[in-house]
Parts: C-alpha cells; sequence; structure tokens
C-alpha cells in the first residue's frame, strides 16, 4: 500500500514560463537591434502625422489635409513588393508596394514612434504610405507580446505628399 505523504497535489499556479524574463527579452532586442541596423537592414525616413494639429473629422476620424512631423531616420527590413502594371478603365498604370519590417520595441521604446496607417516613409527616391499595419509575431509564442510591426505600403502619386 502507498504511503499517503507521497501522494501528488496539483499546484494551485502555473510554473512560470520557461525563458521568458526581462533579461532574454533585452537579450532578443540587442540582437534585433544590431543585426538589423548593422548588418541586413536599410534606413528610410519616416514622416508621422502630428495628431495635434491635424484636423481630423469627429466622425469618420479622417483629415482633408494632414500636418507631419518632421521625417526620422529608422532602421527597418525592407521587402521590395515589385513595380505591378494594371489596366483599369483609364488606361495603364504603374503601382509600386513595400513591406516593410519594424522592431517593434526599438520603434516605440527608443524612439517614441508609433506606426500609423496615414503615415509616409521615404525608400530610396520615392515617398511610399502605410496602407495596412499588422504584427504577426510573438516573442516566444507568448499572447500579448508581439516585437515586429509590418507595415504594407504603396507608392504616393507624385504630387500627394511633399516631404518639404
Amino acid at each position: 500500500m502507498a504511503d499517503e505523504t507521497n501522494k501528488w497535489t496539483q499546484p494551485t499556479a502555473p510554473p512560470p514560463p520557461l525563458f521568458t524574463n526581462k533579461k532574454e527579452k533585452d537579450f532578443v532586442k540587442q540582437v534585433n537591434d544590431e543585426l538589423i541596423e548593422r548588418v541586413i537592414g536599410q534606413v528610410i525616413a519616416y514622416y508621422p502625422i502630428d495628431v495635434d494639429s491635424t484636423n481630423f473629422h469627429p466622425v469618420y476620424g479622417e483629415a482633408i489635409n494632414k500636418t507631419f512631423l518632421p521625417p526620422i531616420r529608422v532602421h527597418a527590413l525592407v521587402k521590395w513588393g515589385g513595380l505591378e502594371t494594371t489596366s483599369e478603365n483609364y488606361g495603364m498604370d504603374k503601382n509600386a508596394s513595400l513591406e516593410i519590417y519594424f522592431h517593434k520595441k526599438r520603434l516605440t521604446d527608443d524612439q517614441n514612434l508609433f506606426a500609423r496607417e496615414g503615415d509616409f516613409v521615404l525608400y530610396g527616391k520615392y515617398f511610399y504610405e502605410i496602407v495596412g499595419l499588422n504584427e504577426p509575431k510573438e516573442l516566444f509564442g507568448r499572447a500579448g507580446e508581439n516585437f515586429e510591426i509590418v507595415a504594407k505600403c504603396i507608392r504616393a502619386r507624385e504630387g500627394l505628399f511633399d516631404g518639404q
């Protein structure tokens, strides 16, 4: 007969997650920063909307005339989407697209910058507008701990945005 003192009991709380404390998170940030800034990243100029001085519509949240802050130099990974030629009702049109991969903690904590749809970036000699944002990757698979921001961008038409 088994000894009653050796009986298994369920713990009151789950064990802490493995390898996900502040030290490991800072290490991941350090490695990402070094790779993006010194090895495989590109530099873009980021033009954020000035939320304080732009007059947004109270219901729709849109603004006809936007005011932008001065550009901020940002290191990121840029994936060129190519030049696509389409023929619509009004003739031929060429559209270019980008996907920009930002390191979230570097962007928000270190540069105090928050990516928003409607902001513009300068990549090469062309301006691109951010039309979609996504945070697809979680750090160590933990819910709510996203570390990447992906911005889908399309090339701005001539005259739509002037970075001066």
